[in-house]
């Protein structure tokens, strides 16, 4: 069989298992509302938590280091990809986390591969929850370290499992804000338990940076805790802080040894200044607007109301992640494609992506929305509970 036709079948399968994915070309910047072939759609997908995507301030700030920069980096941070720009950024992302240092990657995903990658080897254990980002999950397997999943936000299975480790270096991955479920991970408890087993906590913070806390400092200021509590932060930049990429901050010598180490740092050309410029402006606003953080508590709190009294059953979640679990793959698909042509976009999400008869709506709001958008997202999603 050539190649072509193996392909052909495999992807036949995953359309008859109603799991096949199709990408939607968008031709607005991204909003409250984008178009679609040509049709406006209040928009409920977005990972643009406190709608900066599309500041005109930070929109403003990369067409001006466009100028003074051009629009490419040119080489790796290491060879001469490096700016000016990238330091100030990284000094920032430090002091907004309360760490000594930030380091910036390309994505969230590169970040969590050259992070495990360069701390663990072979020998090495990672214990990672069975609901983490694909991300943590891959680089596990990359670093050759034994990865072990433990039950998820189970703390007593993850201590099991941490008492049958007898050697090697331990590395506890979680995600602070799970991004298919809206809830948080026990980081509070999570930091003891590392600390009384001798392991390392990472904590891949993408949707809880700029959204939780009283600054936007994410899950670590909602608990509280420091670098010493939490040594190892990612957090990603194209989330809240609606531009694009990652980093990773904790002390001096983490950040060195990445330099050193994280080969996906190393071997891939550096961020472009543009983006980097466009990142500290969004720093500022969402440091400054805090209305943005009370705004989205408030949509949250209503949505969550109003599904209740349609009947709706939602997760525990208090994140802008708000997910409707469904269970079977194509009664969430047909479910989308209802509120679709009534003019409202939501996130269809299958497995792959979340554990078999888990199919769901994943409903992400933003600061960009106004309470007649959830009201009209409400009204739309009035007798799905009957089926």
């Amino acid at each position: 069989m050539n190649i072509d036709a193996a392909l052909v079948e495999r992807l036949e399968q995953r359309k008859q298992q109603q799991l096949y994915r199709d990408r939607l070309i968008v031709d607005s910047p991204q909003g409250r509302e984008v178009i679609i072939d040509g049709q406006y759609y209040l928009s409920f997908c977005s990972n643009d938590y406190l709608g900066l995507a599309n500041h005109p301030e930070v929109a403003a700030d990369l067409r001006q280091a466009a100028q003074d920069f051009g629009v490419g980096s040119g080489a790796s941070h290491l060879v001469s990809g490096h700016s000016r720009v990238h330091c100030q950024l990284e000094d920032e992302l430090a002091q907004y986390t309360g760490r000594e240092r930030a380091l910036l990657f390309s994505s969230g995903y590169m970040a969590n591969i050259g992070v495990i990658v360069a701390l663990l080897g072979r020998g090495d254990t990672v214990l990672q929850d069975r609901l983490n980002h694909a991300s943590l999950l891959d680089g596990g397997l990359v670093s050759r370290a034994k990865l072990v999943r433990y039950k998820h936000n189970d703390l007593s299975d993850l201590n099991f499992r941490l008492s049958q480790v007898q050697s090697g270096k331990k590395l506890i991955a979680v995600d602070g804000v799970f991004s298919m479920d809206g809830d948080i991970a026990p980081l509070d408890q999570l930091s003891s338990l590392a600390d009384s087993a001798h392991a390392w906590l990472m904590v891949d913070d993408a949707h809880g940076l700029g959204v939780l806390g009283a600054n936007g400092g994410g899950t670590t200021e909602h608990y509280g805790l420091s670098q010493a509590d939490v040594p190892i932060l990612m957090g990603t930049l194209g989330k809240a802080f609606g531009v694009s990429g990652a980093f990773v901050a904790g002390s001096s010598a983490l950040i060195e040894t990445l330099i050193q180490y994280a080969r996906s740092y190393i071997y891939t050309t550096a961020m472009p200044s543009v983006l980097a410029a466009a990142i500290l402006r969004s720093l500022k606003v969402a440091r400054s607007e805090s209305w943005r953080r009370e705004k989205l508590n408030r949509l949250i709190e209503r949505f969550r109301c109003g599904a209740s009294q349609l009947g709706l059953s939602l997760l525990p979640s208090k994140t802008p992640i708000q997910p409707i679990v469904l269970g079977d793959a194509e009664k969430t698909v047909q479910a989308g494609k209802r509120l679709k042509e009534k003019g409202l976009l939501v996130g269809i999400i299958r497995p792959p992506t979340v554990p078999n008869g888990s199919a769901r709506l994943r409903i992400t709001l933003s600061a960009a929305h106004e309470m007649s958008d959830v009201d009209k997202l409400l009204d739309g999603l009035e007798g799905l509970a009957d089926g």
